[in-house]
């Protein structure tokens, strides 16, 4: 049996932690709301992951499951990347989908465009994520200076 660890007593065995749940709200609240409100979504991100899947999406209390396409993809011996077009890596994503869906709980993937997450939402994905902090700003730094040097003209 596995034991859950990340809900507050009763439910759980997460401890206290006083301090960053007090960042969150009114301290001494936190932990008589939490465990309604707390997702727990693991990462299937490995070869590991896919030959266990059933046991981890058996686990009681998973509300979901989040792909990490490219560290999946790394640790099947192919080249790391988001968006996949491989036909064995989106065979893998209708299996994810397909488990996830007997069970009632939400699949989740990581992507790098947002056409490729609508995409997966057609393909049946309930939660997609398009890149990420860094790489948007990077993305817009990129832009924004070949927007002035297109209105510029080339500096040589």
């Amino acid at each position: 049996m596995i034991t859950i660890c990340w809900n507050y007593p009763p439910h759980g065995s997460r401890s206290n932690g006083p301090i960053r749940h007090g960042t969150y709200g009114v301290p001494g609240n936190y932990q008589k709301i939490a465990n309604d409100e707390i997702l727990v979504i693991p990462m299937i991100e490995t070869q590991q992951a896919l030959d266990n899947l059933e046991a981890i999406l058996d686990v009681k209390g998973i509300d979901g499951i989040y792909v990490g396409p490219s560290d999946l993809a790394f640790s099947m011996g192919k080249t790391p990347r988001l968006d996949h077009e491989d036909p064995e890596i989106l065979t893998i994503y209708q299996r994810l989908i397909a488990e996830c869906s007997k069970r009632g709980i939400y699949p989740g993937i990581h992507c790098g465009s947002a056409e490729y997450a609508a995409r997966m939402i057609r393909m049946g994905f309930r939660l997609t994520t398009v890149s990420s902090d860094s790489g948007l700003m990077a993305k817009a730094a990129m832009e924004a200076v070949a927007g002035v040097w297109k209105e510029a003209g080339s500096p040589r």
